[in-house]
């Protein structure tokens, strides 16, 4: 088997229409598919943002989350990749989303060959949000 390229995400969440709203309207992800009554979820849902895939799913029915740590093994964020960071950054607190990570004191701040900025979706996905490729 050879591998082409990463297909999808699955997020579960306890905030589902937060979630939604978040990902299609912040990060600007085309809702595909919305499933009603998903396998004894309420919602599973596909988003699509290019060739890549979120599937943003509820919990089984009687079923709870663990909240998301950092220190948690497995994946700690999801990165895209922006032309323009400050525009970014402006355009989404226009659209009244402010829920941003500090890093000593500021929010943009500087990395090895550019700059990024962290943000938090409802659910407690970390989306690191940067201009410069590796």
């Amino acid at each position: 088997m050879s591998k082409k390229f990463m297909h999808h995400v699955c997020i579960q969440t306890d905030k589902y229409e937060e979630s939604l709203a978040f990902y299609r309207d912040i990060m600007e992800f085309e809702v595909v598919k919305e499933t009603v009554g998903f396998h004894g979820r309420d919602f599973n849902t596909w988003l699509k943002l290019d060739d890549f895939m979120i599937e943003l799913q509820t919990a089984k029915k009687g079923n709870t989350f663990n909240k998301w740590s950092s220190l948690n093994e497995g994946i700690v964020h999801m990165c895209f990749l922006v032309e323009d960071i400050d525009a970014e950054y402006k355009r989404i607190i226009e659209l009244g989303y402010n829920k941003f990570k500090i890093k000593n004191g500021v929010v943009i701040y500087d990395v090895e060959d550019g700059r990024l900025f962290k943000i938090k979706a409802p659910e407690g996905t970390e989306i690191e949000i940067r201009d410069t490729n590796i």
